[in-house]
């Protein structure tokens, strides 16, 4: 991964709950957990420059099987169950590099998401990041499955473990002034857009066990992680 100059160093990094099964890779644009007894990552986390949203790599379509991952899912898992093969750390974030645009297509970085999210608020969400990460010059991402809770259900023979939820937590440490905000959303259809969604990180870690941007100096991570302020974030341009 990518480290910013300056004064934080390891934004990327997430120590994951103890309760989940992980597996720990770094591809050339992600870092991501992977969860061998749910066959889908437990989070996946990425920087996103202003630059490398500018990137000119075509979009690729060569999902693959990762040899390195125990309990990687296939493609037959997901042929034909009524799911995409939802990316965590989505193309549009990875046009700088060909290398990293390959990389996401693992199925290390995939998860069950229905249509309707994966195509819509997801999306959205995945696109307003973009935006934001060119106003600011640089922000941080992690996303993944909501495991704390029963499966909507397990898709093919691998038994891939279809999310109730997913979270999104994003910070722009480097912006005037610095922002924090999460989001969870429910695998389908999202009333009201991503605003209803819309929680802090703190609230995220709750409810995932996991620990993000513990690399912060203790009273930027606690400022940046108790904010939910929607509107300051929507009103950039």
């Amino acid at each position: 991964m990518q480290q910013a100059s300056g004064e934080y160093k390891d934004l990327t990094k997430v120590i994951t709950n103890p309760g989940v099964q992980s597996q720990f890779k770094s591809y050339t644009g992600m870092d991501l957990s992977f969860n061998s007894d749910c066959h889908i990552p437990n989070w996946v986390s990425w920087e996103l420059t202003d630059e490398e949203t500018n990137g000119t790599v075509s979009r690729g379509d060569e999902f693959f099987v990762d040899p390195e991952i125990r309990g990687c899912a296939y493609d037959y898992d997901y042929r034909g169950s009524g799911y995409d093969r939802g990316h965590m750390a989505p193309a549009g974030d990875m046009k700088w590099s060909q290398n990293a645009m390959d990389d996401c297509f693992s199925f290390a970085n995939m998860c069950p998401q229905l249509h309707v999210l994966n195509n819509g608020s997801w999306k959205t969400l995945e696109e307003k990041c973009r935006t934001w990460a060119q106003i600011d010059g640089r922000i941080y991402i992690v996303c993944g499955p909501v495991i704390d809770e029963e499966p909507l259900e397990y898709i093919g023979e691998s038994r891939v473990w279809v999310p109730r939820r997913f979270f999104k937590v994003i910070i722009s440490p480097y912006s005037t002034p610095a922002r924090g905000i999460g989001f969870i959303m429910p695998n389908g259809t999202v009333v009201g857009g991503m605003q209803n969604c819309a929680v802090t990180i703190d609230e995220v870690e709750k409810i995932t066990g996991h620990d993000f941007f513990s690399t912060l100096p203790d009273d930027v991570e606690a400022k940046l992680e108790s904010q939910c302020n929607f509107h300051q974030w929507s009103t950039l341009k």
